[in-house]
């Protein structure tokens, strides 16, 4: 698994999986993933203009946001906190200690994923939605 994905599980009824089943039989698909990952893919840009009047409503970040130690030093210098909302990946760096990221960070807000350290997701966990 590439790094930055997500295992999801789903249940399928047999003859929708059976149906999966004979398009990959039928060289359509490489395998279930591949069709699985299709059928998102094409159902995103159906939706993409409600998707993008949320994501500007809701004033989130798209793709992939880093934060950086030298952000949050930036930001407790000058008196003010983070709000991280994004759809995508948020990673904060390695670098970043605990107490740094509790001074800097209000909130957290990730739809998709979030890249931390064990003790840094910890920190924010009361912050974190």
């Amino acid at each position: 698994m590439a790094k930055g994905n997500e295992k999801l599980t789903i249940n399928l009824g047999p003859v929708d999986l059976g149906r999966i089943d004979l398009l990959v039989q039928e060289g359509f698909y490489a395998n279930r993933s591949d069709f699985i990952r299709t059928a998102i893919r094409n159902q995103l840009v159906a939706e993409r203009e409600p998707l993008a009047r949320s994501i500007e409503r809701h004033r989130l970040d798209l793709g992939v946001r880093d934060i950086t130690r030298h952000e949050l030093e930036t930001a407790i210098q000058e008196h003010r906190t983070l709000h991280v909302s994004v759809v995508g990946l948020a990673r904060i760096a390695p670098d970043v200690t605990p107490e740094l990221a509790r001074a800097a960070i209000a909130s957290v807000a990730v739809l998709g994923s979030l890249q931390a350290s064990a003790e840094v997701k910890a920190a924010l966990a009361d912050r974190t939605r």
